[in-house]
């Protein structure tokens, strides 16, 4: 019987509210997808180029995924009420003191390195509650707590548009600095973690069991799953957020599509963005890591070929092959976490997966200047499309030969401790 109580009700029933607890955090730190809403105002107000407004971006996706395995480890020591509260607050200043910049450096300083560390600390903490609290449905889940992160676009981004034409660039960020900081702190006064022998008294408990009891004596690193893991991981966010990058530009340029619909249809994108958490954490609980990622290199590849064959006024392709890049995309932000717990140690989770999160910053970094350089050499956006399909089929490969599937319970059994 479930003694535990959560929100004044059985555990087994109040976990359910953490997950749109975690959504809400998710969304005030997914703002940064909103960047490009202030770019134009910052280039105008700072006397910036397209470069130098894009810098902080980067800067911010690279610092953010290095956090994460510090953030990692902080949970285990502090607590995750206390991370959750600390990478708010950082992440509020980094965006109040972003208000107060006048030059490039400071603006790189601000939101990239100190707003970027509050998203790095904050981000994986709203992921390892739903994980330790749903060990019995760890796929759909974190998939629906991370689809918080990938909707964000949709409400901050008229809500960023909004405060600028009302208030100014500056006061914008001030606004969202406090509010952000008042409502992930809120929040996270009600993240916690659960005992560490605790189980859900219904649903798939063998299940649950067996991947708590899955592994290794070895550390993470010292596994091929790791490696296998991390490489797919990148090559996901690299061509995932390449895409993301040049949504815009691709419709205008190639298909030659206004700037107002182009907008419209990256709002579009963004809800598939976060569909594709919850649908890969699903196909990733109910068949196997190696199965999802292949799923997503599989679409990236479609997505890869349309693009390749597009041309002016094939508004349908283009919406339908940046549709599935965008849901690749969030699809790994859920087969990754999931992976993790599926192939290593649960109760290292936060710690393994902020290892394995190195990987979105690898992705981050060159994904985001790649295909502009592309562009800048080849004087089109379709030659960038053709390494985006090598990386699919590469991925597969990695995929099929260095994602293994968690043991049967029948192999844990016999062998408890001396399987890795």
């Amino acid at each position: 019987m479930d003694t535990i109580k959560l929100f004044g009700m059985p555990a087994q029933r109040g976990r359910w509210l953490l997950i749109p607890l975690g959504i809400v955090v998710l969304l005030c730190l997914g703002t940064v997808y909103s960047w490009s809403i202030f770019r134009k105002p910052l280039e105008k107000l700072l006397n910036i180029g397209a470069t130098e407004s894009l810098l902080p971006f980067t800067v911010l996706l690279v610092v953010f995924a290095l956090l994460m395995p510090i953030a990692g480890f902080l949970i285990d020591r502090f607590g995750s009420r206390v991370v959750t509260a600390v990478g708010g607050v950082v992440m509020g200043v980094g965006y109040i003191l972003t208000s107060f910049a006048t030059n490039e450096p400071m603006l790189v300083f601000a939101y990239g390195l100190v707003a970027g560390a509050g998203i790095g600390i904050a981000y994986g903490v709203p992921l390892a509650v739903s994980a330790k609290w749903f060990p019995d449905k760890k796929g759909i889940a974190v998939g629906l707590t991370v689809i918080g992160f990938g909707l964000s676009p949709l409400i901050t981004a008229p809500l960023a548009k909004n405060l600028i034409d009302a208030y100014g660039v500056r006061q914008t960020f001030t606004i969202l600095g406090i509010a952000f900081s008042v409502i992930v702190v809120a929040i996270a006064t009600q993240l916690k973690m659960p005992p560490s022998q605790w189980q859900p008294t219904v649903g798939n408990v063998a299940s649950a069991r067996v991947t708590s009891v899955r592994v290794t004596t070895e550390k993470i690193w010292q596994t091929q799953s790791f490696y296998g893991l991390w490489t797919c991981y990148t090559i996901g966010t690299f061509v995932g957020l390449s895409a993301i990058g040049i949504s815009s530009p691709v419709a205008q340029e190639m298909i030659e599509l206004d700037s107002t619909t182009a907008a419209m249809t990256v709002s579009l994108f963004a809800i598939f963005n976060g569909l594709g958490r919850p649908l890969f954490g699903w196909v990733t609980d109910r068949f196997s890591p190696k199965i999802a990622a292949i799923a997503s290199y599989v679409l990236i590849l479609i997505a890869s070929i349309l693009m390749l064959n597009a041309r002016t006024g094939a508004t349908l392709t283009y919406i339908a092959a940046f549709a599935l890049f965008w849901l690749s995309l969030g699809g790994w932000l859920a087969i990754a976490p999931t992976a993790t717990l599926t192939l290593f140690r649960a109760e290292n989770y936060a710690k393994n997966y902020g290892i394995i999160f190195t990987a979105y910053g690898v992705g981050a970094f060159f994904g985001t200047i790649v295909a502009g350089r592309i562009r800048d050499i080849f004087g089109s956006y379709t030659y960038a499309f053709y390494p985006m399909a090598g990386l699919a089929i590469a991925g597969t490969i990695v995929a099929v030969f260095f994602l293994k599937r968690l043991p049967a319970m029948s192999e844990i059994l016999e062998e408890p401790v001396a399987r890795s």
